[in-house]
């Protein structure tokens, strides 16, 4: 669900907006790393949440602020968690299937459990597989 608008500066604008990721979980750095080809190809810019503007801009509580991996479109719509990664797929035509499937009833609750299940457990994750930002 989208979160309250929030408009950037049209000028560093990328095509389609930012996937902000908490920078210094070695899961989410490894995870980005791998899609940031396809992210870039695809008019997606990344940055990590702990950067400037996007922890003052998004007004979230220092907890709430790293719980998610988020996607702010350039016409300000907020995006959050595994509703994140359905906006990226809907804009990636070769991935549009998975942004179709899982936007159904039950699959699209279970996307957001396996997300929420992976989220919760990311530091736990990173240490035991030894993953570095």
């Amino acid at each position: 669900m989208a979160s309250p608008q929030w408009r950037a500066p049209q000028e560093t604008a990328p095509a389609n907006g930012w996937v902000l990721y908490d920078r210094d979980c070695g899961f989410c750095a490894r995870w980005i790393k791998i899609w940031l080809p396809t992210f870039k190809r695809h008019g997606f810019a990344v940055c990590g949440l702990q950067e400037q503007p996007w922890a003052e801009q998004l007004q979230l509580p220092p907890e709430q602020l790293l719980s998610d991996i988020r996607l702010l479109k350039n016409n300000g719509g907020l995006f959050s968690g595994a509703d994140a990664y359905l906006q990226v797929a809907r804009a990636i035509w070769w991935a549009w299937p998975f942004y179709a499937l899982f936007s159904l009833p039950g699959f699209n609750q279970l996307l957001h459990a396996a997300y929420r299940s992976v989220a919760r457990n990311r530091y736990c994750i990173s240490h035991s597989c030894n993953l570095t930002p």
